[in-house]
């Protein structure tokens, strides 16, 4: 019999916990998310409880290194074994291990193909797609680059790339002919590419309509990591009458909660 397990930890929905542990843990993720040391009062209304209740659960926490206070202001903040489990994580996390099975999840859901690029040395380029359970001709496999401007995934990367790391990879796609339809010396103008990532970076996401690829639609969206900076994108892609290719539509919100989950994996903290 299959038993259920929570999509965020993988811990079996029955199995034995610490109560307590549970309990106490939303004053770790309030010091978490807020980032700056807190009252005792402001800690545990952000927590959801009161002050006499919270005080047992932060002074075992400082017992074991997990919140600190502040012998002068009395505010708590994250301990120093809070901060070593934090560094241990970020040097363990891949970027696209963590992705994986929250974008076949994603495929999922959707129906179509999805995949996943990081930058490399020519820029974007496809390292997972998990293609559709119907058959669509797309001309892009493990280790396509992707154009900077003529594709979704790539604009992704102009709108949150530093200025000047985007400009380099866009006049580098110049000519370079293991890009999927490298851009034209007039289409990579400052101006040009600073309006595409402005507007990309207004909608949150990219938008392809048939291009590069005539008949075939996309979406891609960036995914952050701890430091603030993209770390990789997600696209989904399909045809132009069973893809809906709208901002606002189902497809573009699971990509974008899809995206959201993998950034908090990563340390992202928006």
């Amino acid at each position: 019999m299959h038993t259920p397990r929570n999509r965020t930890t993988g811990v079996a929905e029955n199995q034995r916990g610490i109560q307590s542990v549970e309990t106490g843990f939303p004053l770790l993720a309030v010091l978490v998310d807020v980032g700056r040391p807190l009252s005792l009062r402001d800690l545990a209304t952000r927590a959801g409880m009161t002050s006499a209740k919270a005080h047992p659960y932060l002074v075992s926490f400082i017992r074991v290194g997990l919140v600190q206070q502040d012998t002068t202001t009395g505010h708590y903040e994250l301990g120093p074994f809070a901060l070593q489990m934090g560094l241990v994580g970020l040097q363990s996390s891949n970027p696209v291990r963590v992705a994986l099975p929250r974008v076949n999840r994603l495929a999922d859901t959707v129906g179509h193909t999805t995949g996943i690029s990081v930058l490399g040395s020519h820029g974007p380029t496809m390292v997972y797609i998990r293609e559709a359970s119907y058959p669509v001709h797309v001309n892009m496999r493990h280790g396509t680059v992707m154009s900077m401007l003529h594709t979704a995934t790539g604009r992704v990367f102009v709108a949150w790339l530093e200025p000047g790391v985007a400009q380099h990879y866009i006049e580098r796609e110049l000519g370079d002919a293991s890009v999927v339809t490298s851009i034209s010396e007039t289409a990579c103008s400052p101006d040009t590419v600073s309006r595409v990532g402005k507007e990309v970076r207004q909608r949150g996401m990219a938008q392809a309509l048939g291009n590069p690829l005539p008949g075939i639609d996309a979406l891609a969206v960036p995914v952050f990591d701890h430091s603030d900076r993209i770390a990789l994108a997600l696209t989904c892609l399909g045809p132009s009458g069973l893809f809906d290719a709208d901002f606002e539509g189902p497809i573009a919100r699971e990509l974008l909660a899809c995206a959201a989950d993998i950034s908090r994996q990563l340390g992202y903290r928006q």
